[in-house]
């Protein structure tokens, strides 16, 4: 049975959380393996919409739902979501919501560290959402985070937060900042512990399971490839990898696990915080994207940047994770727009690129190279079929298919879950 991955093919906010909604009515299990709440996905079913964080999308659907060991998880942000999405008339139960054991806690200082890193860096602020998730991927790389299985050990745990505040303790005098009171701390961590103790599972374990009796999983992505910390612009990128090959670690799987890859990508790019964003329009017709297609986080509800389809970017996303497949958002936000204009690749002075450069000092001074498209005056909103799309949008989306080098499989035409044109549905294999 064909296992799937969505993998955000841009710098997030494609539309991931309304096209695992899709796919979870088929799919046996969802997992999140990566990030934390600072990812968000906003899911539109009949007349009600859920905002989701750390929560498999799968929950909206009562599909079982896994938080891997690659998330970062802030216990208190989780539970409070629970007690929400539960107001909505989910019942997210322990039956349906396990959280792995050997996941690192985001502790309740951590955005504090955020926040006042990214004020010293100045104009060289990456954008965070300021809610320590990179804090806790740097403590878990330095091997001194606090991890849910040590929760349940006092001796552990007052060890671990001793030699973790030796750290953050030294850099926040250096800021001139107030420290961090270890009984406090070990406090709330115990607080937490019984509330959470219900979800806590082996997580690998289970997964192996369900595999070889042969359910069917959906790997869910968070933000997008281009925030990789590996392959995104760097610095301007999330703590983890959000490349395809992040499903199998990020949840305790072997790499085969993964059977397709479905990219999602919107048909024109946003971008959320600083960094190099070559197609971004500051003119009438970004300020109309941005309108049209309700640009603003998630979570944080900051005004996304907007832009023309970059499709050297989504070629490069399409290379780095190995995907079989596109999922194309929002088709309907470039309704009368009388010429479209696509990047097919980039200019610094004398030199063409055909991909993004490594160099950081590069992707400032790209320009972008545009092939310009001829638009359509008609509504493509809500279509379900080929049939109701002008034929300038159907070549909009065949030329796409041609200049990132992947089919697209899915069509998405408005927020709503029926408001999709499938190609090719990857469980049905």
């Amino acid at each position: 049975m064909t296992n799937v991955a969505v993998i955000g093919a841009q710098w997030g906010d494609e539309g991931k959380g309304k096209v695992v909604d899709w796919l979870a009515e088929r799919a046996d299990v969802v997992v999140r393996f990566q990030g934390g709440h600072n990812a968000g996905h906003t899911l539109q079913v009949a007349n009600e919409t859920y905002k989701l964080s750390l929560l498999p999308s799968g929950v909206v659907r009562g599909t079982l739902s896994i938080i891997g060991n690659g998330v970062v998880v802030d216990p208190w942000a989780l539970l409070e979501e629970i007690e929400r999405v539960r107001g909505q008339g989910i019942p997210v139960s322990p039956d349906m919501l396990r959280l792995a054991e050997n996941a690192t806690l985001i502790l309740p200082f951590y955005g504090r560290v955020d926040r006042l890193r990214e004020q010293r860096r100045g104009k060289g602020a990456i954008g965070t959402t300021g809610r320590g998730i990179g804090v806790a991927y740097e403590d878990k790389a330095g091997r001194r985070a606090i991890r849910v299985a040590d929760l349940y050990d006092d001796a552990t745990l007052r060890d671990k937060v001793g030699h973790l505040l030796e750290h953050h303790n030294a850099l926040l005098r250096g800021w001139g900042a107030e420290e961090i009171a270890p009984e406090e701390l070990i406090a709330k961590l115990k607080e937490i512990r019984g509330p959470l103790t219900p979800y806590v599972d082996c997580v690998w374990e289970r997964l192996d399971g369900l595999r070889r009796s042969g359910r069917r999983i959906l790997f869910e992505g968070a933000q997008g490839i281009l925030l990789d910390v590996d392959h995104g612009t760097y610095p301007f990128v999330t703590s983890s990898n959000t490349v395809a090959a992040a499903a199998a670690v990020g949840s305790g799987m072997g790499p085969g696990a993964v059977g397709y890859v479905l990219g999602i990508a919107k048909a024109y790019t946003t971008r959320v915080g600083g960094g190099p964003f070559p197609t971004e329009l500051q003119d009438e017709v970004g300020a109309r994207l941005a309108e049209r297609g309700r640009e603003f986080g998630t979570v944080t509800g900051r005004p996304r940047r907007c832009g023309w389809f970059d499709a050297a970017a989504v070629r490069q996303a399409v290379q780095l994770s190995g995907m079989d497949g596109i999922a194309l958002t929002k088709l309907d936000v470039l309704d009368g727009i009388e010429t479209l204009e696509v990047c097919t690749g980039y200019r610094i002075g004398d030199r063409m690129l055909t991909r993004l450069p490594a160099s950081q000092a590069d992707q400032a001074a790209l320009e972008p190279v545009y092939e310009r498209l001829e638009g359509w005056s008609e509504s493509t909103a809500g279509a379900t079929g080929w049939a109701q799309l002008p034929a300038t949008a159907v070549k909009y989306v065949r030329r796409v298919e041609e200049l990132i080098g992947c089919p697209v499989a899915m069509l998405s035409t408005g927020p709503d879950r029926e408001d999709t044109i499938a190609m090719y549905d990857p469980f049905a294999d």
